[in-house]
């Protein structure tokens, strides 16, 4: 009877395999997570405060604004656009660079200091 033997330690593999491969998704998804959290957090400060500016702004509809305004509709365009859902997304940190350069541009624009940075490890507590 050698072949029983045999599914037997087949079967121990797969088992062990699907435990593995288990454990790998688990993981992966923990990072990913906490990567995509992280992400997802930074591009969420962008937006409220892409959106509050837009409401503020829209209120006093002269020339010097609409510049400003085009600007925070087109960074808001981005990060609509922006697929963070998908982790397989080849271009996430080269838009999230554009994002972050409109971010700046944006702010600059507002006359607003756009280093304060929102929860990236760079914002060391400065009194």
């Amino acid at each position: 009877g050698g072949e029983e033997g045999e599914g037997f330690h087949g079967e121990g593999y797969q088992e062990g395999y699907a435990e593995g491969s288990h454990l790998g998704v688990v993981e992966g998804r923990r990072y990913g997570s906490l990567h995509g959290a992280k992400m997802g957090s930074e591009i969420g400060c962008y937006l409220g405060f892409a959106l509050t500016w837009q409401c503020l702004l829209q209120k006093c509809a002269d020339e010097k604004n609409s510049k400003k305004r085009r600007a925070l509709d087109s960074l808001i365009g981005m990060i609509q656009k922006f697929p963070y859902e998908d982790p397989t997304y080849d271009k996430l940190q080269e838009d999230l660079e554009k994002i972050r350069g409109k971010f700046k541009q944006v702010c600059s624009m507002l006359n607003i200091q756009s280093d304060f940075r929102i929860g990236t490890e760079r914002s060391s507590l400065t009194f």
